[in-house]
């Protein structure tokens, strides 16, 4: 018998919506009777008025059907069982006045069918209570059947306000979850119920998790600031229990999201600041109807600065990449982008390097770039650290091409991407970083110093400089979640490690937004709020996967965390400044510096002796040539290129000057 009646609620709850419908209309033919009837009782107060009701037998035949009609006309018949709410019963007391006023023109239309004026709406209530409660009762047997059927996932929702219930409605509506409690900080609404769950307080909450057999908690918040969603959302994740969260009210109000998108709590909503949103008046301007070149078009940064731009409608993308893979699935990505958004921007995919100079000059005249922006670069520290001529070739003569390729060319702006390990770096990576900084600035004081040129004032060269980025390939974040999900250890360097950290969307807007206020020369820089101690960035990321981390006062719990030493060129620290000496610009979030520099003639002559070291394969004269350009470069240890000594062909058989001829 229980499988009998579990293939019968199965059938009914997987009926296609016409037979649903239809069977609403039917429950309906039999309702309208009733409240009739019962119309009839109340008014003459009695139980059976034979007399009145043989006078009105042509409105117990005729009324039914048209109930129905008026009610499919309205849409009472597209209401959905299970999300009958505020909404629907509007809906039905509509059709339901419609019905009476029908009812109360035909008795005065036909005095022989006798009808008491009372009679109308006396029916107009009991019709409604009637199809109102009807709808409520399906309501009722369609979450039991789901709870039957299916396995619910029982939940607790954070936060009692418009947002929870709205949260709640949706997951009643599902058959994924069941929300069986509301937590709240409110104490007015503490104790009472909504929608047949109770609201206790926070402190409740861990027994609430045990004694309910919740699996998570889902937090309906989207007021929250991010530091106060980072500060619940640490407190949460303490519980044991997997931390999700509705978007927040931006999202929600730009229709970028729903409120029943739920997604885990991220190390983004940890970082413990709000994030820094773009001012349209800085991006549009610089791309709109503009040729903008982006070398590095596949990597994490390039990448997003593609997506950023194609929104911002530019005359023509040139995509400039070395890894063929990468700029296939960018530029496949660019297109879908384009064609959904009916964008009529065009789109170029180019294969190439950095380093070669003729090739980026035919690209830029070819492709009449206005603004170049110069993303390729290698930027993992150890890998870097172990490939010291390689990336010296990549990241300091790869720029220099780049610039020698944009100088005389007609682009009005190249901005570079750089990093916060430039700053008084220990590492190679960090020291080739600063020193594209370098050539960069020395061709912006070189071509100052050059008279003015017909046709144009030459390019406007300036550097972005920012933290680690969240999410993007080869960072902390990827790394921990990997670990995690493979059960541990999470590894992190030192116990006093921090960083600073912004999110890939923040990052390719700053980047935009600084080279539509550049000017010359100057680095531009994010305020990102505090630095963060990765181990701290550890452990909250093992507690959002509901996990607990594994140490001396918890021997029992999940993950364990292993400090593995500092790699060869980490600091414990980063710092975004060289000087002191930051000033604003028109975006509040956005600083702007001007650091030392060095003549052009230094910088030319540098370039020229790091060329010889790498086609004779000289690491030593190669970091002779780094530290003389970066004097704030001050490796704890000298580092050991894999193939130091073997011989390599030279990357440029000629070197042009960073000045105009």
């Amino acid at each position: 018998m229980p499988a009998f009646l579990n293939a019968l609620h199965r059938r009914v709850y997987e009926a296609p919506r016409l037979v649903r419908r239809l069977g609403l209309a039917t429950l309906d033919l039999v309702l309208t009777p009733v409240a009739l009837w019962g119309a009839f009782a109340l008014r003459l107060n009695e139980w059976w008025p034979e007399v009145f009701l043989v006078w009105a037998a042509p409105y117990f035949l005729v009324l039914p059907f048209v109930t129905v009609l008026v009610y499919w006309r309205i849409g009472v018949y597209r209401i959905l069982i299970r999300s009958s709410e505020r909404t629907a019963a509007l809906l039905i007391l509509r059709a339901v006045i419609a019905v009476s006023v029908i009812l109360a023109i035909g008795g005065y239309l036909m005095p022989s069918a006798v009808v008491p004026r009372s009679v109308p709406v006396l029916y107009g209530l009991l019709s409604f209570v009637l199809t109102w409660g009807s709808r409520l009762l399906g309501q009722s047997y369609f979450f039991w059947m789901t709870r039957r059927l299916f396995p619910v996932e029982p939940v607790i929702i954070y936060g009692a306000g418009r947002a929870g219930i709205q949260l709640l409605l949706a997951l009643d509506a599902g058959r994924e979850f069941r929300a069986v409690a509301f937590v709240d900080d409110d104490r007015s609404v503490q104790g009472t119920e909504i929608v047949g769950r109770r609201v206790h307080k926070p402190s409740e909450l861990p027994k609430l998790l045990a004694r309910r057999k919740a699996t998570r908690v889902l937090l309906a918040i989207p007021s929250l600031s991010a530091p106060e969603r980072s500060r619940l959302a640490a407190k949460l994740t303490k519980l044991g229990a997997p931390v999700q969260t509705i978007p927040s009210a931006s999202e929600l109000l730009t229709g970028l999201a729903r409120i029943d998108s739920l997604r885990a709590v991220t190390p983004e909503d940890l970082l413990g600041r709000d994030r820094v949103d773009p001012q349209a008046d800085l991006l549009r301007p610089a791309t709109e109807g503009h040729a903008i070149l982006i070398t590095g078009a596949g990597g994490s940064i390039g990448s997003e600065l593609c997506r950023q731009m194609i929104a911002l409608k530019p005359k023509r993308l040139v995509l400039y990449e070395v890894n063929e893979f990468a700029l296939y699935r960018i530029h496949a990505e660019l297109n879908e982008l384009s064609d959904a958004g009916g964008l009529a921007s065009e789109i170029v995919a180019v294969l190439g390097n950095v380093s070669d100079e003729a090739r980026l000059r035919r690209v830029i005249e070819t492709f009449a770039i206005d603004t170049l922006y110069h993303a390729a670069a290698y930027k993992h520290v150890p890998l870097v650290e172990s490939n010291v001529l390689e990336g010296l070739r990549n990241n300091v003569l790869g720029t220099a091409a780049v610039v020698r390729a944009v100088i005389g060319s007609g682009v009005a702006r190249m901005i570079l991407i750089s990093t916060d390990k430039a700053v008084r770096p220990t590492s190679v990576m960090g020291a080739t970083k600063r020193w594209a900084e370098l050539i960069l600035q020395a061709a912006q004081a070189a071509q100052a110093a050059q008279p003015p040129q017909p046709g144009g004032g030459g390019t406007v060269f300036s550097m972005v400089r920012f933290g680690n980025v969240l999410g993007s390939s080869g960072s902390v974040i990827p790394l921990f979640q990997h670990q995690i999900k493979r059960g541990g250890p999470v590894t992190v360097t030192h116990p006093d490690v921090t960083r600073y950290f912004m999110t890939i969307p923040e990052a390719a807007q700053l980047v935009i937004q600084a080279g539509a206020m550049a000017q010359g020369g100057e680095v531009f820089l994010l305020d990102m709020g505090s630095p963060v101690k990765i181990v701290d960035l550890a452990r909250q990321m093992i507690e959002l996967h509901g996990l607990k981390v594994k140490d001396a006062a918890r021997p029992d719990g999940d993950i364990e965390i292993v400090f593995s030493g500092l790699r060869p060129g980490e600091k414990l620290y980063e710092e975004l400044l060289i000087g002191d000496n930051p000033m604003p610009t028109a975006h509040p979030k956005i600083r702007r510096s001007r650091e030392s520099s060095l003549p052009s003639e230094v910088v030319e002559a540098a370039i020229a002796d790091l060329v010889a070291a790498i086609g004779a394969g000289d690491i030593d004269r190669a970091l002779a040539a780094l530290r003389r350009m970066v004097a704030e470069y001050d490796p704890p240890e000298m580092p050991v290129d894999l193939l130091a000594g073997a011989k390599a062909p030279s990357p440029s058989a000629t070197i042009t000057p960073l000045r105009r001829a």
